[in-house]
């Protein structure tokens, strides 16, 4: 058999801290074999990521690792600074996790991917700027000698993974250590990251580490799989064999926690709402023709020029009670501005919003303030939205000491307690602080905390993008038992389509702050008929490597537009188009082509 490009022996990392030694790593075998890709697959804190931050020499201060890891033969575990830099760069390359705090702020793109070139390759400037041109197309980045002038914050999540990318592969390395590279990226995105690392599996003969928790970006892309729990592998073996035939209870676990876009159905499931089963329950919420723009300035100092940013672009749709509209769309689509607008927490610019007959924009601010006890929301990072100081039971009983005041001290920690059992945290945590919790039990806090005053309305704002499979299983499941007990109605924000499938009872998808289409969460799925929803379902990854392998991808036919050149809109329908970035464009209908099911206008593809 040909020589590993990596192998790693024994290998057993341990992490002093304040509270005593963490053991990470315990006395992993692995071999990488030239043009493989190996997954590692685990939840977060399962040591994925220190397993290869320690083969590569990249541990924190306090860490230490022993063990053997060998690049084509050579041994590298302890190497000296200078001979691990020789490797790590050019050799062995990793993509990070956060490419935002993995891109220096203040350097240019370009220079940031030349300086590799140039150190490794010991390339002249003029050849070292071509090749990073190069390497930006080879990743699909539009306009790349333009974007070789631009700094990280100037460019989206998407793109700035790219740049990562092409700086990872620029030198031809013979590894690359991609640690989840999609998480936290829209579907479409997503599914273009992947399309980009197979071209450099195929045409540069790159060996590649995945390490994700996602099983259905696993499935699309690995020939091996390894499933590491506590620091330790569990099962290892070839794709089919993980996914068709896992042996360990922990990779069922995970293969049964992944939402499959391919099966809806879930234990405790949203039943479909008929036409005329909707008809019969009263309106909840009515939102007409909202439009939120934020004005932008474009240039001018003494006589400053604006232009509007059109988050949302009017939006038409109605909530009934006890109903769940899931709204996706990639980022920047206007999903959150348009919740925020619905409740009140962000200025409309134009159109209405009904809330149970009565127009919110005719309420004073001491009605609008009570009328929150009807419409809370959960925010998606729970750590930020709940403040440090306070501790969690405090922060579950602040709406209820906002909002029903006249509650005793005795009857609101009941209330608290009562909830906190509803969520599954419990009850002597009371007094316990959000950095003494994981991310999945902070999470159960920022719903307690919205459940509480048992609203009419509860708007989940990527409540379960970050979290991983069983947690966010977990999570999916507590929001449909409290939906049971309490009768509530709920958006369902997320770009994840398989998640959206299983909660919803009707599914609304937006690009550019409009409704492109809108359908019940079945009919949107076996029979979608806009381009965009086309793509965006196609983009999602099925745990099922044949399947996965097999279907075929529907590409947008553009990244998504400026929502500041007013074109941006016709993007589906460019017969109407005005071409002038500043020109009052055609607005597309909505229609009705079946009962319930609604679609924007678009050309034929």
């Amino acid at each position: 058999m040909a020589e590993p490009v990596l192998s790693i022996k024994s290998l057993d990392i341990r992490f002093k801290t304040p509270d005593g030694e963490v053991h990470a790593v315990k006395h992993i075998d692995l071999d990488i074999a030239e043009g493989e890709v190996v997954g590692v697959v685990g939840e977060s804190g399962s040591g994925k990521s220190q397993l290869f931050l320690g083969a590569t020499g990249l541990l924190a201060g306090n860490g230490r690792a022993t063990g053997q890891v060998f690049y084509r033969g050579r041994q590298i575990l302890g190497a000296s600074p200078k001979q691990l830099n020789d490797i790590r760069g050019s050799k062995i390359t990793m993509i990070f996790q956060d490419p935002l705090t993995s891109l220096t702020p203040h350097m240019r793109i370009g220079d940031q991917i030349m300086e590799a070139l140039r150190i490794h390759l010991k390339m002249s400037r003029e050849a070292a700027f071509a090749r990073a041109v190069e390497t930006l197309e080879l990743v699909r980045i539009p306009e790349a000698k333009r974007r070789m002038r631009q700094y990280p914050h100037e460019l989206s999540g998407g793109m700035r993974q790219r740049v990562m990318i092409a700086m990872a592969t620029a030198c031809g390395p013979d590894l690359l250590i991609a640690d989840e590279p999609t998480t936290a990226l829209d579907v479409t995105v997503q599914a273009q990251i992947l399309d980009i690392m197979r071209d450099l599996k195929t045409k540069l003969k790159t060996s590649i580490v995945l390490i994700s928790h996602d099983m259905g970006v696993i499935a699309a892309m690995c020939d091996r799989v390894a499933v590491m729990r506590h620091g330790e592998f569990v099962e290892q073996g070839s794709a089919e064999d993980i996914f068709y035939r896992p042996q360990h209870p922990y990779s069922r676990m995970l293969l049964d926690a992944m939402p499959r876009l391919d099966r809806p159905e879930r234990p405790g499931h949203a039943p479909l709402i008929t036409v005329a089963d909707r008809e019969a329950r009263p309106f909840l919420l009515q939102v007409e023709d909202v439009k939120v723009h934020f004005p932008i300035r474009v240039g001018g100092t003494l006589f400053p020029k604006y232009k509007p940013l059109r988050a949302v672009d009017g939006v038409s749709f109605e909530l009934r009670e006890g109903e769940t509209l899931g709204v996706v769309g990639e980022s920047g689509c206007g999903k959150s501005t348009l919740a925020r607008a619905a409740i009140a927490l962000l200025p409309k610019t134009a159109g209405r919003v009904v809330w149970c007959g009565r127009d919110m924009s005719e309420t004073t601010k001491e009605e609008l303030r009570l009328l929150r006890k009807d419409f809370q929301i959960v925010f998606q990072d729970p750590l930020a939205s709940l403040n440090p100081r306070m501790t969690i039971g405090q922060s579950i009983s602040e709406p209820l000491r906002t909002l029903e005041p006249d509650l005793s001290r005795v009857e609101v920690a009941e209330r608290v307690r009562a909830m906190m059992e509803h969520v599954g945290l419990d009850p002597a945590w009371i007094n316990r602080y959000p950095h003494e919790f994981s991310g999945g039990q902070n999470q159960r806090v920022g719903i307690a905390r919205a459940m509480i005053v048992e609203p009419k309305l509860v708007i989940c704002d990527e409540a379960v993008s970050a979290l991983d499979v069983s947690i966010q299983a977990q999570i999916v499941d507590l929001i449909l038992a409290l939906q049971r007990k309490f009768g509530m109605s709920l958006i369902f924000i997320s770009h994840d389509l398989s998640v959206v499938r299983q909660v919803s009872h009707r599914v609304m998808v937006l690009y550019l702050g409009r409704v492109v289409e809108l359908a019940n969460r079945n009919a949107i799925y076996t029979d979608p008929r806009h381009p965009y929803t086309r793509a965006l379902i196609s983009a999602v990854p099925i745990p099922d490597p044949k399947l996965e392998r097999a279907k075929p991808r529907v590409p947008l036919p553009v990244d998504l537009p400026s929502p500041m050149d007013s074109r941006s809109a016709l993007t589906f329908l460019k017969s109407k188009r005005i071409d002038d970035p500043d020109a009052v464009q055609y607005v597309p209908r909505l229609e009705e082509v079946v009962p319930g099911h609604f679609v924007a206008e678009h050309d034929p593809v």
